[in-house]
Formats: structure tokens, sequence, C-alpha cells
């Protein structure tokens, strides 16, 4: 299917969302195969694909009565800098195949709306010019490459443009085996490139009778022998603050705090290991661990504000969209993932309100019933 070329602003099915499934399902009819199953699938059985909202849903919220709540507040900050809500964009590869803005359009409205976007080592658009399109708002997201120099060169290109912090991606040494991807080979369209990591003959010589694209180059880019050892290494060539994507256990958590990096709890969108724990599940469990030493991230599964309102009572300090920005983007470009930012912090305003809080400082894990 062809990208609509309306302008973002002359799409009336844009304007007529109300919620994030309206904006997955307008998202969902504008993509052709090969886009929609890369977006959408899990691992295997997708077990943790859906256990991920699932477990959002089990969580019931304890709400208190009689607070003023005229003036309630949703901002936050994540390592120092301000956001209109604990919300954030996810590393996620390949936006092209959802808009032809790509990523500058999921960085143009992250900006607006006060927030923050990750950009992939796969994304569609280089490193440069996703930072100009969001300046001062962007992190870096690192896949430990096995050419230690590529990794070094992305971390730079990616300090001296302004990010301002690196996620390296943990939970990824192999690709999860993703069988819509696998059944019907998926590959980028000829019109796709991936500047930071590969030219487009690169890739078009790794195309075989069967497999992903993808998994037929990550396979032989990705460092499969990185430890936590290896932290030091990436430590020497950047002063950007380090966050680790992809923990699920409290042991992991520890190490990452006693190694100076942040924690991401995250399952890869239920991309890799299936059946692992939910991020949800397994958020309390790394926030006790690290002590409030350093700051929680999550993501997986968040599709409304009570959502967002439910990670932030567990301990995380911002939770990031990894499908829901696509959607959004798939569905109106710029202002798609404009309109998903917005849905989710005018919920989550109500969701305070009606719990009784009037920001996010008085949010306690009281609020959630376990």
């Amino acid at each position: 299917m062809t990208t609509p070329n309306l302008p973002d602003a002359d799409q009336p099915e844009l304007r007529g969302t109300v919620n994030l499934a309206d904006l997955e399902a307008l998202g969902r009819s504008r993509l052709d195969r090969n886009a929609l199953e890369y977006y959408a699938s899990g691992a295997n059985d997708e077990v943790t694909l859906h256990a991920n909202r699932a477990a959002f849903r089990a969580l019931r919220l304890r709400p208190r009565m009689l607070v003023d709540v005229s003036n309630v507040d949703t901002s936050t900050t994540v390592l120092g800098l301000p956001l209109a809500c604990p919300v954030g964009i996810a590393p996620s590869a390949f936006h092209g195949l959802a808009h032809r803005a790509a990523e500058l359009g999921t960085a143009r409205a992250a900006a607006s709306a006060g927030s923050i976007m990750t950009l992939s080592t796969f994304s569609n658009t280089p490193i440069e010019d996703v930072a100009d399109a969001a300046p001062g708002r962007m992190w870096f997201q690192l896949y430990p490459c096995i050419d230690r120099e590529l990794s070094a060169d992305l971390v730079r290109r990616a300090e001296a443009a302004g990010a301002r912090a690196l996620v390296v991606t943990v939970d990824a040494p192999f690709v999860g085996r993703r069988e819509p991807n696998e059944r019907h080979r998926f590959a980028l369209p000829p019109h796709l490139r991936v500047p930071n990591v590969a030219s487009r003959d690169h890739l078009a010589r790794l195309e075989s009778e069967s497999g992903s694209q993808l998994v037929n180059y990550f396979q032989g880019l990705i460092d499969k022998a990185f430890t936590w050892d290896d932290l030091a290494w990436l430590r020497s060539v950047t002063s950007l603050p380090v966050v680790l994507k992809g923990l699920l256990t409290a042991e992991d958590a520890v190490l990452a705090a006693e190694h100076g990096c942040h924690v991401w709890v995250s399952n890869h969108g239920g991309r890799q290991l299936d059946t692992a724990i939910s991020s949800i599940a397994a958020l309390p469990e790394v926030v006790d661990a690290v002590g409030g030493r350093v700051e929680v991230y999550l993501d997986g599964g968040v599709t409304r504000g009570t959502d967002v309102l439910k990670a932030v009572a567990l301990g995380a300090r911002c939770i990031f969209l990894g499908r829901a920005a696509l959607w959004g983007l798939a569905a109106g470009g710029e202002a798609g993932v404009r309109r998903t930012l917005d849905l989710l912090q005018d919920e989550l305003r109500l969701a305070l309100a009606l719990s009784g809080k009037q920001n996010l400082g008085q949010v306690g894990r009281d609020l959630v019933r376990l």
C-alpha cells in the first residue's frame, strides 16, 4: 500500500480518533503486509506480547477521595530533562515503513509535545537529521557491534549531534524468532536506507530464499560476547549517561546500578524470549533492587493513561512507547504521533485527578493493588 499523500492536517480520520486503539486501527489500515507484520509480530506464540497488555489490565487502582484536584500536574524529569508527562518514544527500527516522514516525523512530534525520542541504530534517517528535528530531546539506542569501531563511531556521532543519553539494548544477542517475518521473508522496500549501519547494496546482498532480511543482517553485526565487563570500554568512548534496556530481574538491576547505569525494564515488546515475564510484572523487583540509586524506565503494553499511572506508581520514572508510536506515525505522520502523546497525557491527567492525586510526586505503590 502506498503511503497516503494527504497532508497530516487534512486527514479527518486522524481528528476522529479518541484513543490509542483508534489510532492503531487507522495505522494498521495504512500499512502493507510486509510493514504490518514487522511492527505487529512477537516471538514464537506471542505469549509475552499478549502478557504485556494483560498484566496492566490485571492491576487495580485504589483511588482517594475529597482531594482538591482542580489543578493536576503531569510533568516530570528524566535525567534532568523536563517532560510534559512521563511518556517518551522507545527505539524502533524502520519508521520509514510507516510514513514518508519516518523518524523525522516521530522526532518532531516528540519535541513539540515536550517528550523525548530514542532513536534506533536501525533508523531510516541519519542520526544528525533526527537530532536536528528534536534538539535536546533525543536519546540514541545502540546494539553493541562486533566491529567496535563501528559502535564507537555511532556513539560519537550521536553525542556530537546532541543526544542526551546512550541506550544500550542488552536483550538481543540474537533476534527472536518472529514467524510471520520468516514466513514471508521480511525485507526493506527499495526506497528505504539504513544509513547508520548499512548500505542499500549491502542489505540487498543479504536477501535469501528463506528468512528475514533483518535477521540475516543482524546475525553478522551484533557482538554476542558483550558482557558487563565491556561496559567499561563503552564508557571510555562517551561521557553520556548509559541506560541498559532489556532488564527484567532484580539480579541484573543490581549489576546495572553497580556499573552506574540506569535501568530500562523491557522484554522488547514480546519480540525476543517468548514466555518471559511481562514488563510491568518485573518492575517492582527491579525498583526495589536499585533502591533509588538510578532511574528506572519501562516499555511494553502501555495503551492507556491508567497504564502510565500504574507504572509510575510501581516506580517507573518514565514509560516509553514502541508500537503505539508507530501506529500513530502510520495513521498520520507527525500529527499522528503527536495525537498519540496528547491522548495519553490527557488520559493520565484524568486518571490522576480521579485517583485523588495532584501530581506525580504524590503517586506511590499504595495506589495499586498488586
